[in-house]
């Protein structure tokens, strides 16, 4: 069960996070280089919570 909290947090702090992104008064090329930078870091953790690593 404790993963499975671990992976369903780390889900929504990403969407979170994407979501805060979006609402930055910066240009769309910043904003875009912040999602992908982000959505690596969420893939990181869920592959950590996962046990790849």
């Amino acid at each position: 069960m404790g993963p499975l909290i671990g992976i369903l947090i780390t889900v929504l702090v990403i969407f979170l996070v994407l979501y805060l992104v979006g609402m930055l008064p910066i240009d769309g090329r910043a904003k875009q280089i912040v999602r992908v930078i982000v959505i690596i870091i969420g893939i990181i953790s869920l592959l950590k919570y996962l046990a790849v690593f």
